[in-house]
């Protein structure tokens, strides 16, 4: 990958946890997300690994 396609990436990782830190409680729950996995579950949907 470039070097411009990192930062797009990187830039949507940040824009991923800030959207599921900010779910409230009861979706979050609703959905089956643990507050301490939102950096694994935003990485995983950016980067697919």
């Amino acid at each position: 990958m470039n070097f411009v396609t990192e930062l797009k990436k990187r830039a949507q990782y940040h824009r991923t946890v800030r959207e599921l830190r900010g779910l409230p409680l009861d979706t979050a729950l609703d959905l089956n997300i643990y507050q301490g996995d939102v950096e694994k579950i935003a990485h995983r949907a950016v980067y697919g690994y």
